[in-house]
């Protein structure tokens, strides 16, 4: 049975379910491979993610025609070699569009980072032949600008549009981003103020320009995009009054041209002047409802071990009360997603006896009732695991993670029972 760390309020975990097949590796021989992303649609799943020297970052991808037992050879998706600048709050994220004839290989489209003349810009490149090969990276609309942006999370909708949203830094000039390192501090200053300088940006890969929706957003920490038919919903960190950072959501009703005016996920309390470089995940069930995970210390006081947290709403006007899911240190880098028989699952890592691991869980959330959460076997418990991501394919949940650090570690992916 896991237990909830210092701070947290009591909740049950029923006892755990075993992992399923033997991982597959994916790495780029005598790279540092890490910051992986994760799609899928039936049978087929894509995987990015950066492998890197100590002069160089590049992005890869791979293509699993049989669920992720088995994975094509990495490709290189960036054109100039060396230009990715990604990290594991910026990740290369992997989208698929569904193929119009039956049994073809999506496109796979790859969203990421790089340098640009004026700032950072937000690229992508896509295969149409399975991932052998890539087009020429070409620009996000209404990405290219002054200053900093990236934190990108993408989805697909029913028309087979990659929508894509960031966080983004034209207006705040003494903001910089560096491929190695999170964002510099914002300047001396009110940080609610200064955090007013920061906007999240909506586009469509199809379209010719990007909208921001909406401004005062934590300048660091990952955003979460998901969408179902036409709806499009998102989550990221917002600076409330006095440098609050708590979980904001918005959604979309008519695929990104409008949206609707944020809301808060859940008080958290957390008071803090800078970034916690950990963002939150969102999920929509064939009910629509909204499921959110996020990080934040329990009693929202900065010395305190970060808890996950789980909040669902049946409408996506509002948030019941948060739950913690139980773990056994401090925990981060949450992720969920919704399994084939309708319910949240959920993975993250967190810090046991000094080292990082990787964790899952599954949501029972019905109605009023608080939810209860049940542990999944981690497929991996060696130390050194951490930063899993989702996906669901067919009737399979997999995880993959980073396994190691440096030189001729590797991305493991498997299916979950």
């Amino acid at each position: 049975m896991r237990k909830l760390i210092q701070g947290a309020i009591a909740l049950a975990i029923t006892s755990s379910t075993t992992a399923g097949q033997t991982p597959v590796n994916l790495a780029v021989d005598a790279r540092a491979n890490a910051n992986p992303s994760i799609a899928a649609n039936g049978s087929f799943v894509a995987i990015t993610w950066s492998a890197a020297t100590a002069a160089a970052m590049d992005v890869y991808a791979a293509l699993s025609r049989d669920g992720g037992k088995t994975f094509s050879a990495p490709v290189r998706v960036n054109d100039v070699p060396g230009d990715a600048r990604v990290n594991s709050e910026l990740p290369p994220r992997v989208a698929l569009i569904p193929a119009s004839a039956k049994g073809a290989a999506p496109s796979m489209v790859v969203v990421w980072t790089t340098k640009g003349a004026k700032g950072t810009r937000i690229v992508s490149a896509r295969s149409t032949d399975g991932g052998k090969t890539f087009s020429p990276a070409k620009d996000v609309p209404g990405s290219d600008a002054e200053g900093s942006r990236g934190w990108e999370s993408t989805a697909v909708d029913s028309k087979g549009r990659v929508l894509v949203m960031w966080l983004d830094h034209r207006d705040a000039g003494a903001m910089h981003h560096d491929s190695s390192k999170a964002a510099a501090p914002m300047p001396k200053g009110d940080p609610t103020e200064k955090a007013a300088l920061s906007k999240l940006y909506f586009a469509s890969l199809d379209g010719k320009t990007s909208t921001p929706i909406t401004k005062s957003v934590c300048y660091c920490c990952k955003t979460s995009l998901v969408a179902s038919g036409d709806d499009v919903y998102g989550v990221w960190r917002n600076v409330y009054a006095g440098s609050q950072r708590d979980i904001a959501f918005t959604f979309s009703k008519d695929g990104g041209k409008t949206f609707a005016a944020p809301i808060k996920v859940s008080d958290d309390g957390w008071h803090i002047d800078g970034c916690p470089e950990n963002g939150p995940a969102v999920a929509v069930d064939a009910s629509h409802r909204v499921h959110v995970v996020w990080p934040t210390p329990p009693d929202g006081k900065k010395g305190t071990p970060l808890g996950l947290f789980y909040a669902f709403s049946s409408n996506a006007k509002a948030f019941g009360a948060r739950a913690q899911i139980p773990t056994l240190g401090a925990a981060a880098h949450g992720q969920v997603v919704i399994d084939a028989s309708g319910n949240p699952v959920v993975a993250w890592d967190e810090i046991v006896n000094g080292t990082r691991h990787i964790a899952l869980a599954r949501v029972r959330a019905n109605g009023s009732a608080a939810p209860s959460f049940t542990s999944i076997e981690s497929p991996d418990s060696a130390p050194d695991r951490g930063w899993p991501v989702l996906a669901t394919a067919g009737k399979e949940t997999l995880v993959a993670w980073v396994a190691g650090a440096g030189v001729g570690n590797a991305i493991r992916v498997t299916a979950l029972r």
